[in-house]
């Protein structure tokens, strides 16, 4: 072994909403898409991302980093079998040869037309390069499906502990960490998962509060066992109609793999003693509506969980627009829509537009809504984040158009934007304190941008395909019985 070590780092990242209207094709990650170390290093020295931690750490530790390829695309519906190909072959191919060893960075919940469980072909992919002896750790998402097969194929596994997900530069961090002690002999890492057998909405899983919190603490009080290196906790992403879709347990020891099978079941245990709190209650639209006009102030948060673009959604659900253009506050909306920020390009800045905006990917989102508005601001989209989450990466939305209508401001974007950010609203010189009503097409994520200045929340039932009423969708692939889908709790509980 080298005197420096050499670790490389690739990845690909994508969250799959079966249930999403539309193909991923190639070009959706192009935007997303890094080669070689000089790019790596720019888009992301100094951010707070996971790829951030992980140059953080090989500075840290005086390693010589070796990227290859690492490809993101916005969680949308299931990757054509031709772009998952591709990313395969090429994201292997990148990987350099003598490494010490090598960090994947995943989501967890990647679905392709030819493989349920994107991220375990993919590491089988680069094991034929790499073989079976090179050291890997693994990354994931919180809301990660894990594969039975992931330990046989990593020899660490590290996902986010936080959600909102603010601790992704942390994680990197850590992997790299894990990865050195483990190349020079250090530790000798025992990975077990255990499945408490349910399927859970994104809405549940909030850390800093509730069930979730709950759960989380006791993962860190494990953590606090000298023998244990790693736990992490996986919600999993319930909008994936895969087998191993559902909630995950992965405890990592040194060398005990009695200790880490027995954590693991425990919190197991633990998630399905408490699976009746996994529930979240919603508003009628009506309802919502009501409650926000009697808020004394604003801003109001409708939370659009349906139309969760961090969730795949197709970000052009308007079952909330037409009472928006009713109601007499100023209220704040995003949607995708590339015809209508055509046509105000069109039109131009100052101008008055007619058009139908949203509604014009599938019907389960709503139908297009006639607007009348004048246009406020045409913007190239592009901004970098400033808040908590995955602070200083870069982010476009696309071609954008900022239109008034009314009491209505309305942010039509080419691209799905999830509202991660402030920056999304700052960018385009919108003071979201100034709203009375702001909707976000979110479960939980879009705390980092307005939880500081929400004065009230109110989450809103719409249908869409990431709905919390899970049996609304219909599952082809999920391994059943599993909660909520289960006639025999009985039998599972004992």
């Amino acid at each position: 072994m080298s005197a420096q070590l050499r670790i490389g780092v690739v990845g690909v990242y994508h969250e799959t909403n079966t249930f999403a209207p539309g193909v991923t094709q190639w070009e959706d990650f192009l935007d997303g898409f890094t080669v070689g170390k000089e790019a790596f290093l720019e888009a992301f020295r100094h951010t707070r991302t996971t790829m951030g931690g992980v140059i953080e750490a090989a500075d840290q530790r005086s390693v010589l980093l070796e990227p290859g390829i690492y490809a993101s695309a916005t969680p949308s519906g299931i990757v054509s079998a031709e772009a998952a190909q591709r990313l395969m072959e090429q994201i292997a191919a990148s990987v350099k040869t003598g490494l010490d060893g090598l960090v994947v960075i995943l989501h967890g919940a990647m679905v392709s037309e030819q493989h349920s469980d994107m991220e375990v072909a993919l590491l089988e992919t680069i094991r034929s390069v790499v073989g079976k002896e090179m050291p890997i750790a693994v990354t994931v998402d919180l809301h990660a499906n894990l594969g039975e097969q992931m330990p046989e194929l990593c020899n660490l596994l590290v996902g986010y502990d936080t959600y909102p997900h603010i601790d992704a530069y942390e994680r990197g961090l850590e992997a790299v960490d894990l990865l050195i002690r483990h190349i020079r002999g250090e530790i000798h890492p025992t990975i077990a998962i255990a499945r408490p057998n349910m399927l859970v909405v994104p809405q549940t899983m909030i850390t800093t509060e509730g069930v979730m919190k709950r759960i989380m603490e006791t993962a860190f009080e494990i953590e606090n066992d000298p023998e244990v290196l790693n736990v992490t906790v996986c919600g999993g992403f319930p909008y994936s109609d895969v087998p191993c879709a559902g909630m995950a347990f992965v405890v990592t020891t040194n060398r005990n793999e009695q200790l880490a099978l027995s954590y693991a079941d425990s919190l197991a245990q633990l998630a399905w003693s408490l699976r009746d709190e996994f529930v979240t209650k919603q508003l009628s639209l009506e309802q919502a509506m009501k409650e926000a006009l009697d808020a004394k102030e604003g801003p109001v948060i409708l939370v659009e969980g349906s139309d969760n673009v961090g969730g795949g959604a197709p970000a052009d659900g308007t079952h909330i627009l037409p009472a928006l253009l009713k109601f007499p506050k100023p209220s704040l909306i995003m949607l995708r829509d590339p015809e209508a920020v055509a046509a105000a390009v069109r039109v131009g800045v100052g101008a008055r537009m007619k058009c139908k905006v949203g509604g014009k990917s599938d019907r389960l989102h709503g139908e297009p809504v006639p607007v009348e508005g004048r246009v406020r601001l045409l913007s190239d989209g592009r901004y970098t984040h400033r808040g908590p989450y995955m602070k200083g990466q870069a982010a476009n939305m696309g071609t954008t158009a900022v239109i008034e209508a009314g009491e209505v401001t309305i942010i039509l974007t080419e691209q799905r934007v999830p509202p991660w950010d402030i920056g999304h609203a700052a960018s385009l010189g919108l003071d979201p304190a100034s709203f009375h009503i702001i909707v976000v097409k979110s479960a939980i994520a879009w705390i980092s941008a307005y939880g500081p200045v929400a004065k009230q929340v109110i989450p809103v039932d719409t249908p869409g395909c990431c709905t919390v009423s899970l049996d609304h969708l219909v599952y082809r692939n999920l391994h059943l019985p599993i909660h909520p889908f289960m006639s025999l709790e009985k039998e599972h509980a004992q």
